[in-house]
């Protein structure tokens, strides 16, 4: 027979364990909804600091003119790659410029505007290889991105005067995302123009 002063010490251990139990419970909750349940945010690698890409607008896709400038520091990391593999070879058209496979990310207030821009890039003849969210900045209007020196800049010079966008070489914080152009449509998103 135990005694009721042995039986009060295990009592509050019982109690802390089981409070223990509840924290990992809650803990592993918190880790499995933020592993899983991203959204179509794109993941991110290695949070550096950069400046967003210079601040600009043009009336037609090739003269760009000055226009106010963001906040001096933003951070900002490249879209993570939707896919490991090989992006396929660019698709060229009769008569046309080599089509590089495009990644769509949307930088909106707008729910699943990357998927509706990636709609109108097929139905223009380009490979969309993934859409997703951009929130590691703020970009000022819908912009085509390229990496300089690369059969990527006609391509995205074709597909920015499609789709009435801005088109810039890639800046700091998606320099090295994998190749191909990279779309990022903001709430001015107009979409492909109908004067075929």
């Amino acid at each position: 027979m135990t005694s009721p002063e042995s039986a009060s010490p295990s009592r509050p251990a019982k109690a802390a364990g089981f409070a223990l139990l509840g924290v990992a419970a809650v803990a592993l909750i918190i880790g499995v909804v933020s592993l899983f349940g991203g959204g179509d945010e794109p993941p991110t690698a290695g949070g550096t600091t950069t400046t967003p890409p210079p601040q600009t607008t043009s009336e037609s896709p090739s003269a760009p003119a000055s226009m106010p400038s963001a906040p001096a520091a933003t951070t900002t990391t490249p879209p993570a790659a939707t896919t490991t593999t090989t992006p396929p070879p660019p698709v060229t058209q009769p008569g046309g410029t080599a089509k590089a496979p495009v990644r769509v990310y949307n930088n909106s207030t707008i729910t699943g505007l990357a998927v509706r821009a990636a709609d109108e890039v097929r139905a223009n003849g380009w490979t969309v290889e993934g859409t997703g969210n951009y929130s590691q900045g703020t970009i000022p209007t819908t912009t085509v991105y390229f990496r300089p020196g690369t059969d990527e800049e006609a391509s995205a010079k074709e597909l920015a005067a499609v789709l009435r966008a801005r088109v810039e070489p890639r800046f700091d914080g998606i320099q090295s995302s994998a190749p191909g152009i990279i779309l990022i449509v903001t709430n001015d998103f107009q979409g492909a123009s109908k004067s075929k």
